[in-house]
């Protein structure tokens, strides 16, 4: 059974979470992405706090910005160190039983970029990594830099940082934001049922611009050369490869048929994570968590049975 909590961190951040299996087992924690929230990973949190299938005790937070969590109003409150300290802080507290360690941290689109950071960071917090869809930095800003196609699949984050994108987001019962979720199609998939429909507006209704700070405090984005912008975005990043180096045992789950995150990104991942297993799923976009949850279910079943490194 899924319950809703909320933890307040050192920090005065808090997060609202939603658990599923008994305090004190082994943890699993899942992060989620926009413009999503932490009820996506529900099915998943079912699955393994059953005995059967490992007892943990299942944790998915809502980022700071999203439904009931904290969210501060300053763009610069939605840095990469900022979010990792809230992940960092719930980890302490949650997995105090355990030595302040998750037995993995398992993560989608934004909570992915979230997790590639933290596992580099601060190894120590979780004894494995398990990544859906989520472009390491390394790669990302490779293909933003030197990719026409990346640049054009990324397009989106420039409509993102928009200064009304949050209005436009909202109209027309959040149409935009369908759109996102049926990747530009008109035809509604078969697993955003009414029900979940009404999961998403919850999230939505609840505010947007947490969401939308993500990509304003994020330089990388493709850029907007010329006026009136003259914004380099990745352009101007540099990222030095061995604070990107993540030596964890790392499962990378990759639908194929990510319009907004192309294959190409998972090429030379190998160089960053040496200790990776990566399983590409043809036929599922970006929504794979959705579309296939008993695939993505399996994987992590598989990875979490593994005792010795890939």
């Amino acid at each position: 059974m899924i319950k809703a909590c909320q933890v307040t961190l050192p920090h005065g951040i808090t997060l609202s979470c939603r658990t599923a299996g008994q305090q004190g087992r082994p943890v699993l924690m899942f992060l989620h992405g926009f413009p999503e929230g932490a009820f996506v990973w529900d099915v998943l949190l079912e699955h393994f706090a059953q005995p059967e299938n490992g007892a943990y005790f299942c944790v998915a937070p809502n980022l700071r910005g999203f439904e009931k969590s904290s969210a501060p109003a300053e763009v610069d409150a939605y840095r990469p160190k900022h979010l990792m300290q809230d992940i960092a802080a719930l980890v302490a507290q949650i997995c105090a039983p355990q030595g302040g360690q998750l037995e993995c941290l398992v993560a989608h689109d934004w909570g992915g970029a979230v997790a590639w950071n933290l596992a580099a960071a601060m190894p120590q917090l979780m004894k494995k990594l398990a990544i859906i869809n989520s472009p390491h930095p390394g790669t990302f800003l490779r293909e933003l830099q030197n990719s026409p196609a990346q640049q054009a699949a990324s397009a989106y984050m420039n409509f993102l940082i928009r200064p009304d994108a949050e209005a436009l987001l909202s109209e027309d019962d959040f149409r935009r934001l369908w759109q996102f979720l049926t990747n530009g199609g008109e035809s509604q998939p078969a697993w955003l049922t009414d029900s979940v429909r009404e999961q998403y507006r919850k999230i939505w209704r609840a505010g947007l611009t947490g969401g939308c700070n993500l990509y304003r405090a994020s330089p990388l984005r493709p850029p907007r050369p010329g006026p009136p912008h003259n914004d380099p975005a990745a352009a101007a990043v540099t990222l030095a490869p061995e604070r990107l180096k993540v030596l964890l045992p790392t499962l990378v789950v990759w639908a194929l048929d990510d319009i907004a995150l192309p294959p190409a990104l998972i090429d030379g991942l190998e160089n960053y994570v040496p200790d990776m297993r990566l399983q590409q799923v043809a036929g599922a976009s970006h929504w794979i968590v959705h579309e296939q949850p008993e695939r993505v279910t399996a994987c992590l079943q598989d990875f979490l049975r593994q005792t010795h490194s890939l």
